[in-house]
């Protein structure tokens, strides 16, 4: 006979997990993740904000790594709360509406990344192949339109998810595995058949997957249009303008992988490996995204440089009148 009762999907409450086998010790694993997010938050809001106000980073390539830098800031934001929240408060309960917000805007900020990653290489390969008509092929209109269609693309490819997982019911233990909401640790947590939902998740990770068979596609025409350059000096150029782009496709991807990897054969590994692989899976990105493009991208290194060199001075400035008020009183 079970020992839970079957609740409904609107009146259950679940039990997030922090670090399996570690609780004692979740005060101090708090501080690297804090630094961790405090870095991804100042740094992404820091690109944000040096391309929204320097006219000279209002192109395609920087348009597009705003959009990099706004769904790593949504994936930092979405986690953040519940993560933080139990490693200084022990506040583990969510209720079911909360978790699935969480899911959902966790997911939607997933896809919308991989498919600003493919924008981007589309964007490299139009810049490459054909930079004369570069400005007039990337107009400020079809970039619009291409984070338009990116957030409604998302949306309609989650909505079927959320919409079959409110139909379940629960009546095993309510306690997921990681210290947010994972879709398919809280499927096996409900008493409902879910052939339904692990079939539109199978049909939503292929339609995903055409994103990840596009990016190596472009990536081939890329290299294949730069081998084609006689210039060497130009051929270098051009390369070095993919190495930002490469770098934030890898650190997409290797988080990702080892995340799988675990789950597939990492079954005996200790609880606290998986939490603490699935805890820091969705912290890389937003933490190493703007430290590449800062590093290898010269333009972004020079007006972040600007900025804070016009902000020191302004600082000094005013000490400066302050302090020459106070001698003369």
């Amino acid at each position: 006979m079970s020992h839970f009762q079957n609740i409904t999907s609107s009146s259950v409450i679940f039990l997030l997990t922090g670090v399996p086998g570690l609780e004692a010790f979740h005060s101090w694993i708090s501080i690297p993740f804090c630094f961790l997010y405090v870095t991804a938050l100042s740094r992404n809001s820091l690109i944000l904000f040096v391309i929204v106000i320097q006219p000279s980073l209002h192109e395609p390539v920087y348009y597009f790594l705003s959009m990099l830098s706004t769904t790593d800031l949504g994936l930092s934001v979405y986690t953040l709360v519940t993560m933080l929240g139990i490693f200084w408060f022990n506040a583990r309960e969510i209720s079911f509406t909360a978790c699935l917000s969480q899911m959902f805007f966790v997911k939607l900020f997933t896809v919308m990344e991989l498919s600003v990653l493919l924008a981007m290489a589309f964007d490299r390969f139009v810049a490459i192949s054909n930079p004369i008509s570069y400005a007039t092929i990337l107009t400020d209109s079809r970039i619009i339109q291409i984070g338009v269609a990116i957030v409604i693309r998302g949306t309609l490819m989650l909505t079927p998810m959320v919409a079959l997982l409110m139909r379940l019911s629960f009546c095993r233990s309510h306690v997921p595995h990681y210290s947010y909401c994972f879709r398919p640790h809280v499927m096996k947590l409900s008493c409902t058949d879910t052939r339904i939902n692990n079939a539109v998740v199978t049909a939503m990770t292929s339609t995903v997957g055409v994103d990840s068979i596009l990016i190596p596609l472009s990536y081939v025409l890329i290299i294949k249009t730069i081998l084609s350059i006689t210039s060497p000096e130009e051929r270098k150029k051009a390369f070095s303008a993919c190495i930002s782009h490469i770098g934030a496709i890898a650190i997409f991807y290797i988080p990702l992988i080892s995340l799988s990897f675990v789950h597939r054969f990492g079954k005996q590994a200790p609880a606290y490996v998986h939490s603490m692989i699935a805890n820091t899976y969705l912290l890389i990105p937003p933490v190493m995204n703007p430290i590449i493009y800062s590093v290898k991208t010269k333009q972004i290194r020079r007006a972040v440089i600007k900025i804070l060199h016009s902000k020191g001075t302004q600082n000094h400035r005013i000490l400066e009148t302050v302090y020459v008020r106070s001698y003369y009183q």
